[in-house]
């Protein structure tokens, strides 16, 4: 055998794989190899038909890459029409047709339909002669329709030829190309990351990345397709009822609905369709309804058709979940963990079944996206239990005069500062202890293991105490009373003594739970245990400034001063408003722009001075404290109503040993070193940690080259693994508890 026939005979064989793996991949959802082996049987066929272009053939699984731009789409008349369906909306209106279908087939008893969901998407006809895709078309106006063959080719999902060789000489194929919902995410993901135009939804993004001029376009986007019928066949119908035909063009290569199913009478037809209607947003693929066909094609044809649409189908519609609507007010809600969430006020309309007059604009980055305003025409959705949410903007019809939402300086509820970080979407209020929008998170946060560590004052206690009033903050829970406790439901006695006695024990507590228990943004449990051991006391971290945690270099300073003094702004323009602006130094962020509010009143106050002036050496260099957790942390501590809770908090008795400042360096021998615990230990992680960071070390989670040492106990895993190969030192407990027995000796 010669070498270019082993190459003909490798690539037919690389052929028939990877045919047999997109058929097992798409249309039995039953893959057997990974991405990665797939990916390799391609690239191999790639390689070879490089190397022998004239072995290619239009239906190698690598024709599907897309050709040249078209300058235009032409024109594809079908054989048979392609017809749309008669709508029902609710009970009677099926039992109505179903009664139609039995009197004209004069039957007493119920017929057969086989059911399956109506996708969302864009009907396709398939041609296939001699069992390869010749031709594929839209619908068009059901009589004519576009030549889409170059795009549908990029589709994986299509076969190019038919499996078997069973099937008539010409079959066409109906169908429905539609992008799965993850895809569709995938596919607007990629469009924002680039500042380029997202999708509205699945539906739209399937018809326009069908109908791209350029094919290669196309063969970028996650298409799919189901088919639900037959066209013109050449010779013996493939089946004499429909569910039949189906399984033969699955048999064929051709994907079906997995959820085709065949119902008896319309008793059948109204429970499949609440089946459907119950697992719809579950459903990877949007639908909008169930279509049901009388299955025998014997007695379709005796049915016959009425103007465009055939007797023996109908479509079930779903409530639409998409209505226009006008945003009367765009308002902000404060969410349970501070989130301050924009919601539209909307002219109520019914849509998925409900009448909705809020929609959901989840965060300030999607209202800029969108530029939604008050008085705008909307898409507002709802799908199943989902909130509403205003889809996009239809900018045509905008009134004049509206005005941009503008996030609120401060929180609707409780007045606190709103802080949103530079870098992340949600804006939060920065009252935790204060607002009621989060006062039972943050009363549930203060009692629970890690920081004030309260027996017995589980979530739902904390909810009864609080909707029954008689906290509001958790300075109040120190005060509560025997005979209020045990008033509660649930609640004896016993239990309410109990809950008083682990109160008292509470308050005594360290400086690092105290600060975690406050509930700061960005303040962690390691956070928190740092601040105690740099500062030392609350006083020392309630009155730090910007100023002493956020730096300004000289040239930094020099080139900032240049800029901000030479834009021509009143003396009068406060300096967070300098944010944004072109020319700004990449460096300037709200951190800094806060930062030098505490030391200039105004932009005049600043240009009074020299650039010198502007420098800025931080006086405390805190680990794991950058510029956003700064302004979070001197935030929080700014704001009077934490303040309040706090005195209070130290009023009813919570305390805790206070240190003069950071420990001295002799004893912290560990200062500097970075450990990992990894494994089943004989004593609780946490107990470790604290004392180990009590030493000065610091502990993390993750193991890397600038760790020192990974403290290793039984079924250590990957950790451990790594530690080795990066040559970490693995101490077990008994050699960590010899490096400390060293060090204590040696103090």
């Amino acid at each position: 055998m010669t070498a270019k026939q082993d190459e003909r005979d490798r690539i037919a064989a690389l052929r028939e794989q990877i045919d047999q793996h997109n058929y097992r991949y798409y249309v039995l959802d039953e893959p057997n190899i990974p991405d990665a082996e797939y990916d390799r049987l391609m690239r191999e066929l790639q390689a070879l038909e490089s190397a022998h272009p004239d072995l290619i053939t239009p239906d190698s699984p690598t024709q599907r890459v897309g050709g040249a731009p078209l300058s235009a789409f032409t024109q594809v008349v079908h054989r048979m029409p392609m017809l749309s369906l008669d709508n029902a909306f609710d009970a009677d209106e099926m039992a109505a047709w179903d009664k139609r279908v039995r009197d004209r087939l004069k039957l007493s008893g119920v017929v057969e339909y086989a059911a399956e969901p109506k996708l969302d998407g864009l009907a396709i006809s398939l041609r296939y002669e001699d069992g390869r895709l010749v031709q594929a078309a839209t619908r068009g106006d059901g009589t004519q329709g576009e030549d889409v063959t170059a795009n549908v080719r990029t589709i994986k999902a299509i076969p190019l030829k038919l499996r078997g060789d069973d099937w008539p000489r010409v079959v066409e194929v109906r169908g429905e190309v539609f992008m799965p919902k993850t895809g569709f995410e995938r596919l607007n993901e990629r469009a924002r990351k680039a500042g380029e135009k997202t999708f509205v939804n699945p539906r739209n993004a399937a018809a326009g990345s069908l109908r791209q001029l350029d094919s290669r376009i196309t063969a970028t986007r996650p298409l799919a397709m189901f088919c639900y019928g037959l066209g013109e066949v050449e010779g013996d119908h493939p089946a004499p009822t429909h569910d039949q035909a189906m399984a033969r063009l699955r048999g064929w290569g051709l994907p079906i609905s997995p959820e085709l199913q065949v119902v008896q009478g319309v008793d059948g037809c109204l429970a499949y369709y609440a089946d459907i209607g119950r697992r719809r947003d579950a459903l990877p693929y949007d639908i909008d309804g169930v279509v049901f066909k009388v299955n025998d094609y014997a007695a379709q044809q005796t049915l016959g058709f009425v103007a465009k649409a055939p007797r023996w189908a109908i479509a079930h519609k779903f409530p639409a979940q998409e209505e226009l609507t006008t945003v009367e007010a765009v308002e902000f809600q404060v969410g349970r963990t501070g989130a301050v969430t924009p919601v539209a006020r909307l002219t109520p309309v019914f849509v998925g079944g409900v009448t909705v007059s809020n929609a959901t604009l989840h965060n300030m980055d999607e209202v800029e996206r969108k530029d939604v305003r008050a008085g705008d025409t909307v898409i507002v959705r709802r799908a199943g239990d989902v909130i509403p949410e205003v889809v996009s903007v239809v900018q045509e019809h905008r009134p004049a005069g509206t005005e941009p939402v503008v996030l609120p300086s401060h929180c609707p509820v409780c007045g606190s500062d709103v802080i949103k970080p530079e870098g992340e979407a949600v804006a939060r209020c920065s009252g935790g202890l204060y607002c009621a929008a989060q006062r039972k998170e943050a009363v549930k946060h203060f009692a629970s293991r890690k920081a004030l560590d309260i027996d017995g004052l589980g979530d739902k206690l904390v909810e009864q105490l609080i909707d029954s009033d008689l906290i509001h903050d958790p300075a109040d829970l120190f005060d509560l009373r025997l005979e209020q406790i045990a008033g509660l439901e649930r609640m004896a006695e016993k239990s309410a003594q109990n809950l008083l006695n682990a109160l008292d024990a509470a308050k005594q507590t360290t400086l690092a739970r105290f600060l975690f228990a406050l509930g700061i943004m960005g303040i962690g449990e390691a956070m928190a245990a740092n601040l105690a051991r740099e500062l030392g006391s609350l006083q020392a971290i309630m009155a730090l400034r910007l100023a002493d945690l956020i730096a300004v270099k000289p040239s930094q300073a020099k080139t900032f001063h240049g800029w901000a003094c030479g834009l021509g702004l009143p003396p009068t323009t406060p300096l967070p408003t300098l944010l944004g602006r072109a020319g700004a130094p990449k460096w300037f962020t709200e951190a800094h722009a806060l930062m030098l509010v505490e030391r200039f009143a105004d932009l005049g106050s600043l240009c009074a001075t020299g650039p010198e002036q502007v420098e800025n050496a931080p006086t405390r260099q805190i680990d794991g404290v950058g510029d956003v957790l700064a302004t979070q942390l001197v935030t929080f501590f700014h704001q009077p109503h934490n303040r309040e809770v706090i005195d209070k908090l130290i009023a009813v008795g919570v305390h805790w040993e206070e240190g003069q400042g950071p420990a001295a360096p002799e004893r912290q021998p560990l200062q500097g070193k970075t450990f990992v615990l990894t494994g089943t230990l004989s004593r609780p992680r946490d107990e470790i940690k604290t004392e180990l960071q009590a030493l000065g070390a610091k502990v993390t989670g993750s193991v890397s080259k600038k760790t020192d040492y990974v403290v290793a106990g039984e079924a250590a895993g990957s950790k451990l693994t790594k530690a080795q190969a990066l040559g970490v030192t693995v101490l077990d407990e008994q050699g960590l508890a010899s490096l400390l027995q060293g060090l204590i000796d040696t103090a």
